[in-house]
């Protein structure tokens, strides 16, 4: 399973921070982030909304662009380590330069030189996705839809949105987007992990995404999900960030197999991996123990979401390649 060439939509860069990398950082700079740790030296939090909070309390050591070159060269080590030939990563101006379009070019500049070093040190391929936070209010989503407007090009090629989905509705945002998407960046939303299936239809209509983070949710509504089959909505699932924060259960109760079956066009990704312990290795080997996804299944899989990846047509064919080597 860690062998096989793997594709990944759906990672926040600061989320998927070694928790020692960012132990580390705090004590360079004479920060106290204790609460943030568990006893075993993981990221400790009580549920989503807590997971957040900690989200930004461990992000808040990320002060400088050399901050971020680090941890880019951190995440991609990794990531490459357990296949990953292609991914795509959210990234935040409101933790970046504080939405200042300046200093998000400093930010992002630095992002980028580390993704070229991995690149040619790893053999992964990384693009940007900016991405607003939902429960910081609207009018901030459109200071950061500038910031990416005004840096989109062939490595920033996406926008989004995350955060608690049950601050405002989308609609609140669809200025931003409109932004985005007028300076060529492809759209995504989180939707349908918290909201339910309704979250996800109101990103359709509102924001006219092409790609759904998560989405799972859709599955409480049928019509919904026909729709997605329909109209080619790719769903980015995050199936053991959704078991870890209780969306579902366990992996048994999880619904990617019947959306899957129901021919929507599923992705798979680790979200915030350290966060919810897991790996891409390990979304397979559990994609495999849970649901029988075979090899065939899983190359239909990297397929299909190098077919939705927002990249150029030329980073694509180069990725195909890769997938098509093994």
């Amino acid at each position: 399973m860690r062998e096989m060439p793997k594709v990944e939509l759906h990672l926040h860069l600061e989320g998927a921070a070694p928790p020692g990398f960012i132990r580390d950082l705090a004590k360079k700079k004479s920060m106290d982030i204790s609460g943030v740790f568990a006893e075993d030296g993981s990221y400790a939090y009580r549920d989503f909304w807590h997971f957040l909070q900690v989200y930004e309390a461990a992000t808040a050591t990320l002060k400088t662009p050399e901050d971020y070159h680090r941890l880019t060269l951190a995440v991609l080590e990794e990531s490459a380590a357990h296949g990953v030939v292609y991914g795509e990563t959210f990234l935040s101006p409101d933790f970046c330069g504080g939405r200042d379009v300046g200093a998000w070019r400093e930010y992002l500049h630095a992002i980028r030189e580390a993704a070229e070093i991995a690149e040619k040190r790893d053999g992964i391929i990384l693009r940007g996705i900016v991405t607003c936070i939902r429960h910081f209010g609207p009018e901030k989503a459109r200071e950061t839809a500038l910031c990416a407007a005004e840096t989109a090009g062939d490595w920033l090629v996406g926008f989004g949105i995350a955060g608690d989905e049950k601050a405002g509705k989308p609609k609140d945002f669809a200025y931003s987007f409109d932004m985005a998407r007028e300076a060529g960046l492809r759209l995504t939303a989180h939707a349908g992990e918290w909201g339910g299936p309704e979250s996800v239809r109101d990103a359709l209509d509102d924001l006219r995404v092409e790609r759904i983070g998560h989405g799972v949710r859709a599955i409480e509504d049928l019509a919904l999900v026909d729709r997605l089959a329909e109209d080619g909505v790719v769903l980015e699932v995050c199936p053991g960030s959704n078991v870890v924060l209780g969306v579902y259960p366990n992996w048994k109760s999880h619904p990617i197999e019947t959306l899957r079956e129901r021919g929507v066009t599923v992705t798979v990704s680790t979200d915030d991996p350290p966060f919810f312990h897991t790996t891409m290795t390990r979304e397979y080997e559990m994609l495999n123990r849970t649901f029988g996804w075979d090899d065939e299944i899983f190359a239909d899989l990297a397929r299909a979401s190098a077919e939705a990846a927002f990249c150029d047509d030329e980073t694509r064919a180069r990725v195909i390649k890769r997938l098509e080597q093994t």
